[in-house]
C-alpha cells in the first residue's frame, strides 16, 4: 500500500458501509520536532518514543546531524539523540524543504552556533514569512538576515544568546515564540520573551513548547499573559514520549462522522494536549456544525472542518483563519478553489474568511473532480474525506501526505476505503 504514495493521482471510492476498525494515528509532528531540538541541545542521550517519522521530522533530524548531533533511529517510532549541549556550524546550508517548524526553530537555535549557518527551504518555504523572528533575534544582537523576509536566512552565530528582553510579533505564527523560548533556555542569562500585541497564532502550541521544555529541565515563569521569562538552565537529557498527532486524528474523526462509523484511535479526544483536538467537539455536532467557526486556535484542523462542512445541513463561515494564508500554501484560497471545483460556489473567500455553502445532497452524487493539492499534505488529506461521500473525487499528488502522515492512505484502506 506504500506504493500509493508514488501514484500521480488517487480516486477515492466511497465506502458502501460505515468505516469501522482501529487506526493509531502517527506521533505528533509538532511535538516530535520540538523534542528533537531540545534533546539535541541537552548534554547526554535522550530517547524519544512514539515519534513521527515523516518528511518534516526527517528534515529536522538530518539538520541536527549536520550540526554535530548524533541522531539514531532504532525503530519506526523512536529516535535516540545524543547531544553535547551545543550545536556546531554545518558544512553546508541546512535544507529543510517546506518544514515550517524545523525552519523557524533552527533559525533561533542557529544563533547559538559559533559560526555561520544558512537556513533554507524549497520554493514553498521561500514564500513563508520569517522576518518577525529574524527581527527579534537582531534585537538580541544576533547577526541574522533574510533579504526577502522569507528563507533563506543567514545567521552569523556567536554562541549562547545574551540575557535580556526580546519582543516578538507573533501575529503570523506562534512558531516564532516557540523558537525563541527554546533557544532562550541556553542563554547566558535570563531572557524575557514578550509579545508586541495581544494577537498570537495558535497560542496552544506555545503551551506544547513549554511542556516539552519542562520535560528537558527548563524553568519558565510568566510575568504576564503576554510574556515569558526563561531561566538560563540549559537542558538535561530525558526519555520523552510523544503523544499521537491530533491534526491527523481530525481526519479519522471526520471519516467516522461522515460514514456513521466507529474508529478506535487508541487515544480519547480529551487526552490530547494539542490545540487541534478542539475540533472533536465540532465534528461530533455534524451535520449541525455552528454557523460560525473560529479556527484561530486550531488552524490545522480547519481544512478537515471545511470539507466536512460541505455536507453540513447549513452554511458555515470560518473566521480567524488569516494565518492559513502563510502555511504550506494559501489554504484559504486553496480550500475555496477546490470546494468550488467540486460544485461551483461551494466555497468562497470573504476577506480572510472562508464561507462553505453546505449542500448535503452532494452525498451520493457523481461529480468527477481533480483536486489540486498545492504540495500541501492537509489539502490532500482533507479532500480525501469528500471522496467518502461523493463519487469521482481524485486527489492529485497523493504522495504529499508523507510530510506528516506517510501511512494515511494505508490507514483509510485498512478501514475499507478503496482507490482507483
Amino acid at each position: 500500500m506504500t506504493s500509493l504514495l508514488d501514484r500521480s493521482e488517487l480516486t477515492i471510492i466511497p465506502p458502501t458501509r460505515p468505516l469501522r476498525g482501529r487506526v493509531a494515528p502517527p506521533g505528533s509532528k509538532s511535538i516530535t520536532n520540538r523534542a528533537l531540538l531540545l534533546a539535541a541541545l541537552a548534554d547526554g542521550t535522550s530517547r524519544l518514543t512514539g515519534a513521527l517519522k515523516s518528511d518534516d521530522t526527517a528534515r529536522m533530524a538530518e539538520a541536527l546531524r549536520e550540526m554535530g548531533v548524533r541522531v539514531e533511529e532504532p525503530d519506526a517510532t523512536s529516535f535516540t539523540v545524543t547531544g553535547t549541549g551545543r550545536l556546531g556550524a554545518p558544512a553546508r546550508p541546512l535544507f529543510l524543504g517546506n518544514a515550517g517548524t524545523a525552519t523557524r526553530f533552527l533559525t533561533a537555535a542557529a544563533a547559538m552556533v559559533e559560526g555561520t549557518v544558512v537556513v533554507d527551504g524549497d520554493p514553498h518555504m521561500r514564500k513563508r514569512p520569517i522576518r518577525p523572528l529574524v527581527d527579534a533575534l537582531r534585537t538580541l544582537g544576533v547577526d541574522a538576515t533574510a533579504e526577502t523576509g522569507c528563507p533563506p536566512v543567514t545567521i552569523h552565530g556567536r554562541g549562547p544568546l545574551p540575557g535580556g528582553r526580546v519582543e516578538i510579533d507573533a501575529g503570523l505564527s506562534s512558531q516564532y515564540v516557540s523558537a525563541l523560548l527554546m533557544a532562550a533556555a541556553c542563554g547566558r542569562g535570563p531572557i524575557e520573551v514578550a509579545l508586541t500585541g495581544p494577537e498570537i497564532g495558535a497560542r496552544g502550541y506555545v503551551d506544547l513548547t513549554l511542556a516539552a521544555m519542562a520535560s528537558f529541565g527548563a524553568k519558565v515563569d510568566r510575568p504576564s499573559e503576554a510574556s515569558w521569562r526563561v531561566a538560563p538552565t540549559g537542558y538535561v537529557a530525558s526519555d520523552f514520549a510523544v503523544e499521537p498527532d491530533a491534526s491527523a486524528a481530525t481526519y479519522l474523526w471526520a471519516a467516522e462522522a461522515l460514514t456513521g462509523g466507529a474508529i478506535d484511535q487508541g487515544t480519547r479526544a480529551d487526552a490530547f494536549t494539542q490545540p487541534d483536538a478542539r475540533a472533536h467537539a465540532l465534528i461530533a455536532a455534524f451535520p449541525h456544525l455552528p454557523a460560525i467557526i473560529d479556527g484561530a486556535q486550531m488552524q490545522d484542523a480547519v481544512p478537515t472542518l471545511a470539507v466536512l462542512a460541505m455536507f453540513n445541513a447549513t452554511p458555515v463561515r470560518f473566521v480567524g483563519i488569516a494565518n492559513l494564508r502563510v502555511k504550506e500554501c494559501d489554504r484559504v484560497a486553496a480550500l475555496a478553489t477546490e470546494l468550488s471545483r467540486i460544485r461551483p460556489g461551494l466555497g468562497r473567500e470573504d476577506g480572510d474568511d472562508l464561507i462553505v455553502a453546505s449542500d448535503p445532497s452532494l452525498a451520493g452524487q457523481h461529480l468527477p473532480t481533480r483536486i489540486e493539492t498545492y504540495a500541501d499534505h492537509r489539502i490532500a488529506m482533507s479532500f480525501a474525506l469528500a471522496g467518502l461521500k461523493t463519487h469521482g473525487i481524485t486527489i492529485l499528488d497523493p504522495g504529499c501526505v508523507a510530510k506528516t502522515y506517510p501511512g494515511y492512505w494505508q490507514a483509510l484502506a485498512s478501514l475499507g476505503v478503496g482507490f482507483a
